[in-house]
C-alpha cells in the first residue's frame, strides 16, 4: 500500500488493547501493521503465501526480539491454533466465504478484530473489489459487531504509472479504471477503511 502505515498502525493500537495478548495475526504478510510496542505477547503469524511470511521473519530477529512468534504459511481456514485474540489485516474481504471464516475464528479465539476497506471506497473502486469488500463487509455486520470505527486515509501515487504499476495485478477492470488518471501527477485516491471488534 502507498498509504501511511504509521497512521494505520496508531489507528490500530488505539482501537484495540493487544496488551498481554495471544494474537493469531491472519494475512500477516511482511508484519505491516501489528507492531511490537503495542505489547503482545505472543504472535501466530499466519498467511497462505509463504514467501511473504519470509519478510517478516527476517524482520522479526530485531524487531520482535523478545516476543515469541510462530509461522503458520497455509490458509487460515486449516489452522487450528488459539489465541486471546484474531485479528485480520486488510484480508477478510479475501476469504472466499467470510461468514464461514469469522465463525472458524470464534472457535479460535474470544476476541475477534477486522481491518479492512469498507464498501464505497474509491480506492476499492480502482483496485475493482466492489463485491469482495460488500461480500466481507456483510460477513461481519452478520457475524455482530460488538464495537466499531470507520476512518478515511489516502493513497498516494507519484503519476498514473505508478499507479499502474501498483494495480498491475488487480486484473483487467481495475487497468482500465485506472486509465482515468491517465497523464495525471499528484494522485490522492481516498481509502475508507474500519476497524471493527466482533
Amino acid at each position: 500500500m502507498v498509504v501511511d502505515r504509521n497512521k494505520l498502525s496508531a489507528d490500530l493500537a488505539e482501537f484495540y488493547d493487544f496488551s498481554g495478548k495471544s494474537v493469531v495475526y491472519v494475512g500477516a504478510g511482511g508484519g505491516q501493521l501489528l507492531s511490537p510496542e503495542t505489547g503482545v505477547r505472543k504472535v501466530i503469524a499466519v498467511d497462505s503465501n509463504a514467501e511473504s511470511l519470509k519478510v517478516f521473519r527476517s524482520e522479526a530477529k530485531s524487531k520482535w526480539a523478545g516476543i515469541p512468534i510462530r509461522f503458520v504459511p497455509h490458509e487460515f481456514e486449516t489452522v487450528d491454533l488459539h489465541g486471546d485474540v484474531v485479528y485480520f489485516e486488510f484480508c477478510l474481504h479475501h476469504m472466499h466465504e467470510p461468514r464461514e471464516t469469522l465463525d472458524h475464528a470464534r472457535a479460535l479465539a474470544p476476541d475477534i478484530v477486522v481491518m479492512d476497506h469498507l464498501p464505497g471506497s474509491k480506492w476499492i473502486y480502482f483496485g475493482a473489489e466492489e463485491e469482495r469488500v460488500l461480500h466481507g463487509a456483510e460477513a461481519a455486520e452478520s457475524f455482530g459487531i460488538r464495537r466499531g470505527k470507520r476512518l478515511v486515509i489516502d493513497q498516494k501515487f507519484r503519476d498514473y504509472e505508478e499507479l499502474a504499476a501498483r494495480l498491475a495485478e488487480e486484473g483487467e477492470v481495475s487497468q482500465r479504471r485506472a486509465l482515468e488518471l491517465k497523464g495525471r501527477k499528484g494522485i490522492r485516491i481516498r481509502m475508507d477503511y474500519g476497524l471493527f471488534l466482533l
